[in-house]
Protein backbone atom coordinates (compact mmCIF):
# COMPACT_ATOMS: atom_id res chain seq x y z
CA UNK A 1 0.00 0.00 0.00
CA UNK A 2 2.84 2.41 0.86
CA UNK A 3 4.53 1.67 -2.46
CA UNK A 4 1.28 2.25 -4.35
CA UNK A 5 0.75 5.60 -2.57
CA UNK A 6 4.35 6.63 -3.32
CA UNK A 7 3.85 5.93 -7.03
CA UNK A 8 0.42 7.57 -7.28
CA UNK A 9 1.38 10.59 -5.16
CA UNK A 10 4.57 11.16 -7.15
CA UNK A 11 2.64 10.87 -10.42
CA UNK A 12 0.06 13.39 -9.18
CA UNK A 13 2.74 15.89 -8.13
CA UNK A 14 4.60 15.55 -11.42
CA UNK A 15 1.38 15.81 -13.45
CA UNK A 16 0.34 18.93 -11.51
CA UNK A 17 3.68 20.63 -12.20
CA UNK A 18 3.65 19.62 -15.88
CA UNK A 19 0.11 20.91 -16.42
CA UNK A 20 0.16 24.02 -14.22
CA UNK A 21 3.69 25.36 -14.78
CA UNK A 22 2.89 26.77 -18.27
CA UNK A 23 -0.32 28.25 -16.87
CA UNK A 24 1.66 30.05 -14.15
CA UNK A 25 3.98 31.38 -16.87
CA UNK A 26 0.96 32.57 -18.83
CA UNK A 27 -0.42 34.35 -15.76
CA UNK A 28 2.95 36.02 -15.23
CA UNK A 29 3.13 37.23 -18.85
CA UNK A 30 -0.46 38.44 -18.94
CA UNK A 31 -0.37 40.37 -15.67
CA UNK A 32 3.04 41.84 -16.52
CA UNK A 33 1.57 43.15 -19.78
CA UNK A 34 -1.45 44.62 -17.99
CA UNK A 35 0.73 46.39 -15.43
CA UNK A 36 2.76 47.86 -18.30
CA UNK A 37 -0.39 48.94 -20.20
CA UNK A 38 -0.05 46.31 -22.91
CA UNK A 39 -2.48 43.71 -24.26
CA UNK A 40 -0.12 40.82 -23.69
CA UNK A 41 -0.19 37.28 -25.11
CA UNK A 42 -3.06 34.82 -24.54
CA UNK A 43 -3.08 33.08 -21.17
CA UNK A 44 -2.37 29.73 -22.83
CA UNK A 45 0.49 31.01 -25.00
CA UNK A 46 3.22 29.09 -23.06
CA UNK A 47 1.49 25.80 -23.96
CA UNK A 48 1.49 26.79 -27.64
CA UNK A 49 5.16 27.83 -27.44
CA UNK A 50 6.22 24.49 -25.97
CA UNK A 51 4.21 22.48 -28.51
CA UNK A 52 5.66 24.54 -31.37
CA UNK A 53 9.23 23.98 -30.17
CA UNK A 54 8.63 20.24 -29.69
CA UNK A 55 7.49 20.03 -33.31
CA UNK A 56 10.54 21.78 -34.76
CA UNK A 57 13.62 20.11 -36.22
CA UNK A 58 16.21 19.25 -33.56
CA UNK A 59 19.24 21.21 -34.81
CA UNK A 60 22.58 20.88 -33.00
CA UNK A 61 25.07 23.68 -33.48
CA UNK A 62 27.12 23.50 -30.28
CA UNK A 63 30.61 22.15 -29.75
CA UNK A 64 29.41 19.10 -27.79
CA UNK A 65 25.94 17.86 -28.87
CA UNK A 66 25.90 14.98 -26.37
CA UNK A 67 26.37 17.32 -23.44
CA UNK A 68 23.72 19.62 -24.92
CA UNK A 69 21.25 16.75 -25.02
CA UNK A 70 22.18 15.67 -21.50
CA UNK A 71 21.77 19.20 -20.09
CA UNK A 72 18.39 19.59 -21.80
CA UNK A 73 17.16 16.35 -20.19
CA UNK A 74 18.78 17.00 -16.80
CA UNK A 75 17.01 20.33 -16.19
CA UNK A 76 13.37 19.10 -16.28
CA UNK A 77 14.27 15.75 -14.70
CA UNK A 78 15.87 17.40 -11.66
CA UNK A 79 13.06 19.90 -11.08
CA UNK A 80 10.36 17.21 -11.45
CA UNK A 81 12.31 15.00 -9.03
CA UNK A 82 12.17 17.87 -6.53
CA UNK A 83 8.39 17.96 -6.98
CA UNK A 84 8.07 14.34 -5.79
CA UNK A 85 9.64 15.32 -2.44
CA UNK A 86 7.23 18.22 -1.82
CA UNK A 87 4.00 18.08 0.21
CA UNK A 88 1.65 19.54 -2.41
CA UNK A 89 -1.54 19.55 -0.37
CA UNK A 90 -0.82 16.09 1.05
CA UNK A 91 2.17 14.25 2.50
CA UNK A 92 5.26 14.30 0.28
CA UNK A 93 5.12 11.01 -1.70
CA UNK A 94 8.88 10.38 -1.62
CA UNK A 95 9.64 11.69 1.87
CA UNK A 96 10.73 8.26 3.07
CA UNK A 97 13.24 7.89 0.22
CA UNK A 98 15.28 11.05 0.72
CA UNK A 99 16.25 13.73 3.18
CA UNK A 100 17.22 17.39 3.31
CA UNK A 101 20.68 16.72 1.87
CA UNK A 102 19.25 14.95 -1.19
CA UNK A 103 16.83 17.83 -1.75
CA UNK A 104 19.72 20.33 -1.69
CA UNK A 105 21.59 18.23 -4.26
CA UNK A 106 18.56 18.10 -6.58
CA UNK A 107 18.08 21.86 -6.35
CA UNK A 108 21.75 22.36 -7.20
CA UNK A 109 21.44 20.06 -10.23
CA UNK A 110 18.92 22.45 -11.76
CA UNK A 111 21.54 25.21 -11.82
CA UNK A 112 24.28 22.84 -12.95
CA UNK A 113 22.21 21.92 -16.01
CA UNK A 114 22.37 25.57 -17.12
CA UNK A 115 26.15 25.56 -16.71
CA UNK A 116 26.46 22.38 -18.79
CA UNK A 117 24.19 23.83 -21.47
CA UNK A 118 26.39 26.92 -21.83
CA UNK A 119 29.64 24.95 -21.80
CA UNK A 120 28.36 22.60 -24.50
CA UNK A 121 27.31 25.52 -26.72
CA UNK A 122 30.74 27.10 -26.56
CA UNK A 123 29.76 30.52 -27.96
CA UNK A 124 30.95 33.78 -26.44
CA UNK A 125 27.44 34.70 -25.32
CA UNK A 126 26.82 31.32 -23.69
CA UNK A 127 30.15 31.42 -21.85
CA UNK A 128 29.33 34.88 -20.54
CA UNK A 129 25.92 33.61 -19.45
CA UNK A 130 27.33 30.66 -17.50
CA UNK A 131 29.92 32.91 -15.82
CA UNK A 132 27.03 35.01 -14.52
CA UNK A 133 25.09 31.87 -13.60
CA UNK A 134 28.05 30.52 -11.64
CA UNK A 135 28.47 33.76 -9.68
CA UNK A 136 24.77 33.71 -8.93
CA UNK A 137 24.82 30.09 -7.77
CA UNK A 138 27.68 30.72 -5.36
CA UNK A 139 25.79 33.46 -3.52
CA UNK A 140 22.15 32.46 -4.07
CA UNK A 141 21.85 28.66 -3.97
CA UNK A 142 23.15 28.38 -0.36
CA UNK A 143 20.06 30.30 0.81
CA UNK A 144 17.75 27.32 0.44
CA UNK A 145 20.32 25.07 2.08
CA UNK A 146 20.49 27.48 5.04
CA UNK A 147 16.68 27.48 5.39
CA UNK A 148 16.46 23.69 5.22
CA UNK A 149 19.30 23.28 7.71
CA UNK A 150 17.67 25.82 10.06
CA UNK A 151 14.50 23.74 9.93
CA UNK A 152 16.53 20.60 10.61
CA UNK A 153 18.17 22.31 13.61
CA UNK A 154 14.78 23.29 15.03
CA UNK A 155 13.29 19.82 14.61
CA UNK A 156 16.54 17.88 15.21
CA UNK A 157 15.77 15.82 12.14
CA UNK A 158 16.72 15.65 8.46
CA UNK A 159 13.48 13.90 7.50
CA UNK A 160 11.62 15.81 4.81
CA UNK A 161 8.16 15.23 6.27
CA UNK A 162 9.37 16.98 9.43
CA UNK A 163 11.43 19.80 7.90
CA UNK A 164 8.97 20.70 5.11
CA UNK A 165 6.18 21.54 7.49
CA UNK A 166 6.86 25.08 8.70
CA UNK A 167 9.89 23.89 10.65
CA UNK A 168 11.57 27.31 10.51
CA UNK A 169 9.01 28.42 13.12
CA UNK A 170 9.44 25.36 15.35
CA UNK A 171 11.00 27.19 18.30
CA UNK A 172 9.64 27.95 21.76
CA UNK A 173 8.73 31.61 22.14
CA UNK A 174 9.18 34.05 19.26
CA UNK A 175 10.85 32.34 16.22
CA UNK A 176 13.15 35.22 15.27
CA UNK A 177 15.19 33.03 12.93
CA UNK A 178 12.00 31.99 11.11
CA UNK A 179 10.82 35.56 10.63
CA UNK A 180 14.27 36.61 9.38
CA UNK A 181 14.39 33.72 6.90
CA UNK A 182 10.86 34.54 5.75
CA UNK A 183 11.94 38.09 4.89
CA UNK A 184 15.09 36.86 3.15
CA UNK A 185 13.17 34.41 0.99
CA UNK A 186 10.48 36.85 0.01
CA UNK A 187 13.25 39.14 -1.24
CA UNK A 188 15.11 36.28 -2.96
CA UNK A 189 12.18 34.44 -4.57
CA UNK A 190 12.33 36.30 -7.94
CA UNK A 191 16.03 35.50 -8.08
CA UNK A 192 15.49 31.78 -7.40
CA UNK A 193 13.12 31.53 -10.37
CA UNK A 194 15.38 33.72 -12.57
CA UNK A 195 12.87 36.46 -13.28
CA UNK A 196 13.39 40.18 -13.76
CA UNK A 197 15.24 41.94 -12.16
CA UNK A 198 17.49 38.93 -11.52
CA UNK A 199 17.61 37.20 -14.92
CA UNK A 200 21.19 38.34 -15.46
CA UNK A 201 22.29 34.91 -16.75
CA UNK A 202 19.92 35.18 -19.75
CA UNK A 203 19.45 38.93 -20.23
CA UNK A 204 17.86 38.69 -23.68
CA UNK A 205 18.65 42.30 -24.60
CA UNK A 206 22.30 42.01 -23.50
CA UNK A 207 23.70 38.52 -24.11
CA UNK A 208 21.00 36.95 -26.29
CA UNK A 209 19.71 34.48 -23.63
CA UNK A 210 23.24 33.49 -22.65
CA UNK A 211 23.60 29.74 -22.14
CA UNK A 212 20.51 28.99 -24.26
CA UNK A 213 21.63 30.87 -27.37
CA UNK A 214 22.61 27.72 -29.32
CA UNK A 215 19.48 25.76 -28.36
CA UNK A 216 16.45 25.21 -30.57
CA UNK A 217 13.59 22.79 -31.10
CA UNK A 218 12.79 20.06 -28.56
CA UNK A 219 15.89 20.69 -26.42
CA UNK A 220 14.94 24.35 -26.03
CA UNK A 221 11.39 23.25 -25.17
CA UNK A 222 12.71 21.04 -22.36
CA UNK A 223 14.82 23.84 -20.89
CA UNK A 224 12.03 26.41 -21.22
CA UNK A 225 9.66 24.00 -19.49
CA UNK A 226 12.21 23.47 -16.71
CA UNK A 227 12.25 27.24 -16.14
CA UNK A 228 8.45 27.29 -15.95
CA UNK A 229 8.43 24.30 -13.60
CA UNK A 230 11.08 25.99 -11.48
CA UNK A 231 8.69 28.90 -10.90
CA UNK A 232 5.95 26.76 -9.36
CA UNK A 233 8.28 24.26 -7.64
CA UNK A 234 10.29 26.92 -5.80
CA UNK A 235 7.03 28.62 -4.81
CA UNK A 236 5.90 25.21 -3.52
CA UNK A 237 9.09 24.89 -1.49
CA UNK A 238 8.45 28.34 -0.05
CA UNK A 239 4.92 27.29 0.95
CA UNK A 240 6.19 24.07 2.58
CA UNK A 241 8.83 25.91 4.61
CA UNK A 242 7.02 29.10 5.54
CA UNK A 243 3.26 28.74 4.95
CA UNK A 244 2.19 25.08 5.34
CA UNK A 245 -1.15 25.99 6.92
CA UNK A 246 -4.04 24.11 5.38
CA UNK A 247 -1.96 21.10 4.31
CA UNK A 248 -3.77 18.95 6.90
CA UNK A 249 -7.12 19.46 5.15
CA UNK A 250 -8.60 16.51 3.32
CA UNK A 251 -7.90 16.00 -0.38
CA UNK A 252 -8.71 17.82 -2.63
CA UNK A 253 -9.29 20.83 -0.34
CA UNK A 254 -5.71 20.84 0.94
CA UNK A 255 -4.44 20.43 -2.65
CA UNK A 256 -6.45 23.43 -3.84
CA UNK A 257 -5.29 25.55 -0.88
CA UNK A 258 -1.68 24.67 -1.68
CA UNK A 259 -1.96 25.75 -5.32
CA UNK A 260 -3.81 28.91 -4.33
CA UNK A 261 -0.82 29.89 -2.16
CA UNK A 262 1.56 29.00 -4.99
CA UNK A 263 -0.27 31.26 -7.45
CA UNK A 264 -0.31 34.09 -4.90
CA UNK A 265 3.49 33.82 -4.82
CA UNK A 266 3.52 33.79 -8.65
CA UNK A 267 1.60 37.08 -8.51
CA UNK A 268 4.24 38.49 -6.15
CA UNK A 269 7.03 37.49 -8.55
CA UNK A 270 5.01 39.00 -11.42
CA UNK A 271 4.61 42.33 -9.66
CA UNK A 272 8.35 42.55 -8.94
CA UNK A 273 9.22 41.60 -12.53
CA UNK A 274 6.82 44.14 -14.00
CA UNK A 275 7.93 47.08 -11.86
CA UNK A 276 11.72 46.69 -11.74
CA UNK A 277 14.47 47.05 -14.31
CA UNK A 278 17.09 44.33 -14.60
CA UNK A 279 19.97 44.61 -12.13
CA UNK A 280 23.54 44.69 -13.36
CA UNK A 281 25.41 41.53 -12.44
CA UNK A 282 27.51 43.33 -9.79
CA UNK A 283 24.36 44.79 -8.23
CA UNK A 284 22.71 41.37 -8.15
CA UNK A 285 25.76 39.73 -6.55
CA UNK A 286 25.92 42.37 -3.80
CA UNK A 287 22.19 41.93 -3.20
CA UNK A 288 22.54 38.14 -2.92
CA UNK A 289 25.55 38.49 -0.61
CA UNK A 290 23.52 40.66 1.77
CA UNK A 291 20.69 38.11 1.77
CA UNK A 292 23.16 35.28 2.41
CA UNK A 293 24.62 37.20 5.33
CA UNK A 294 21.15 37.69 6.81
CA UNK A 295 20.36 33.99 6.29
CA UNK A 296 23.55 33.00 8.13
CA UNK A 297 22.50 35.23 11.04
CA UNK A 298 19.16 33.41 11.05
CA UNK A 299 20.98 30.05 11.12
CA UNK A 300 23.01 31.18 14.14
CA UNK A 301 19.80 32.25 15.89
CA UNK A 302 18.26 28.86 15.08
CA UNK A 303 21.25 27.05 16.59
CA UNK A 304 20.75 29.14 19.76
CA UNK A 305 17.10 28.13 19.94
CA UNK A 306 15.64 31.37 18.62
Amino acid sequence: MNLLWTILGSALNVAAVVLLAPLAEGVLRKITARIQSRQGPPLLQPYYDLLKLLGKEDLESGECPRVQRFAACLAPTAILAVATFLPMGFAAPMHAHGDVILLVYLLTLVGISTLLAGLAAGSAYSLLGISREMMTMITLEPLFAVALIAGAVHTRSFHLDTVLHGSVYATPGVPWSGFLLLGVFLLALPAFVQRVPFDVAEAETEIMEGALMEYSGPKLALIKFAQMAKLVTYCGLFVALFAPWGSHLVFPVGWLVFWLKVFLLVLLVTFVAATHARYRVDQAIRYFALLLGAACVALVLASLGH
